[in-house]
């Protein structure tokens, strides 16, 4: 009985914990939303940057990097196996065309030359040398086909004779038969040798293209050859700056290695790369935006790389002024593909306020107060933002980071 007492009671007080609890609770909250009505948030008009709604165009852009290039650079390879022996420009230097650069040791080359022409003479002599015995074997077997032809002739006579000396009674039809055979195996043999000279003339004409073929290569060699040796005089084709050089001096370089290159400085182009992820956004023909400083330069898509590295789209631009004053090569600088583009439409200038989400909130100012308003948001470059509605010409927005203020709305502006 004293058990059942006792267990009613520590009941009664653990509901008297709770409600004291809930109680206060309550009462903390109603002390916070009174809290928050009467004393206003207040931000000082300097903290923040304001833009004006206003009427314009825009154009949707995808960012970038980009790095400027010389619109013209040839790169100079050797065109022998060799060794640089002299560098006459270092990079930086203007050249002229015609102009040395560097000289190479055609020394080996030379060497290679004068062994080719070697071999060449040698195959020539090998095609004289190889008519004259064509010649000779042709020449006996033609012999041959003469000498046959006269032991025809006599064959022929023999068989008359035999033919002859049957009829007087001299001789026997033994004699005619075996005159008969010999002369159809001489026969024979005569057609056998003619078609022994068909087949070696037909011969002697394979062998003969050969030979000449095999020449003809020698002497395409041997003419390449000159025309490398020639060329191994590293000068520039055109005015231009030297922007690279070989300068290791003595050391061997093989046919094809690049030896200097010469930029034309007075046009650029800039060579774009781009995330992999707007890949089907980029195309050719497609407008480009280049941000020079403080100024904006417009270039084409003119070419875009199939291949894609490290997960980089790369394209080349040419720009409208290729001579602009403001362009150094290699330069970096941040690049805009323009996707799309509306004309007359509302716009505001571009902020961390605006994080990219369609349908947002911004704080439009309304005298000394921003209230909070509900804003969808169109295209978007790195100037402006396109603003489709609930906002007019005119007014103004708070275009600073506000997420401080995401559960506020209205600021009071100080």
């Amino acid at each position: 009985m004293d058990k059942a007492i006792e267990e009613e009671v520590i009941a009664g007080k653990r509901r008297k914990t709770i409600l004291i609890i809930v109680v206060v609770a309550a009462l903390l909250l109603i002390a916070v939303l009174l809290l928050r009505f009467t004393i206003k948030t207040s931000v000082k008009k300097s903290a923040v940057t304001i833009a004006l709604v206003e009427n314009g165009n825009i154009e949707n852009t995808i960012s970038g990097t980009g790095e400027v290039l010389p619109e013209f650079e040839e790169i100079i390879t050797s065109p022998v196996n060799a060794s640089v022996q002299k560098v006459l420009l270092d990079a930086g230097s203007e050249v002229k065309t015609g102009q040395s650069i560097l000289t190479l040791d055609k020394s080996a080359a030379q060497t290679e030359l004068e062994k080719m022409k070697f071999r060449l003479e040698s195959k020539k002599n090998d095609i004289r040398k190889l008519k004259l015995e064509l010649d000779k074997s042709f020449f006996d077997i033609k012999s041959n086909d003469d000498i046959k032809q006269l032991r025809i002739n006599s064959l022929i006579a023999d068989v008359e004779n035999a033919k002859r000396l049957f009829k007087a009674g001299g001789g026997t039809r033994e004699d005619i038969e075996k005159a008969e055979l010999d002369l159809k195996v001489a026969r024979l043999e005569k057609l056998q040798l003619e078609n022994e000279i068909k087949s070696k003339q037909q011969t002697m004409q394979v062998e003969k293209k050969e030979a000449e073929i095999a020449l003809a290569i020698q002497e395409s060699e041997l003419n390449d050859l000159l025309r490398k040796f020639q060329l191994a005089e590293i000068v520039a084709s055109r005015n231009g700056v030297v922007t690279w050089v070989n300068k290791n001096i003595g050391a061997n370089v093989v046919e094809g290695e690049s030896l200097a290159r010469i930029a034309d400085l007075s046009s650029f182009k800039i060579q774009g790369s781009i995330s992999d992820n707007f890949l089907e956004q980029v195309h050719i023909g497609q407008t480009a935006i280049i941000r020079v400083n403080d100024s904006l330069i417009r270039g084409t898509v003119v070419n875009i790389q199939p291949a894609v590295k490290n997960n980089i789209v790369t394209f080349d631009i040419r720009l409208n002024e290729t001579h602009n004053h403001l362009l150094r090569p290699n330069m970096k600088l941040d690049i805009y593909v323009v996707t799309s583009a509306q004309n007359n439409i509302l716009r505001v200038a571009n902020g961390p306020a605006f994080k990219g989400a369609t349908t947002q909130d911004v704080f439009v100012l309304n005298g000394d107060k921003a209230l909070r308003r509900t804003v969808k948001i169109g295209l978007s470059n790195f100037d402006y933002v396109q603003i489709k509605e609930n906002v007019k010409a005119g007014e103004a927005i708070i275009i600073s980071d506000m997420s401080a203020y995401k559960n506020v709305k209205e600021i009071i502006i100080q």
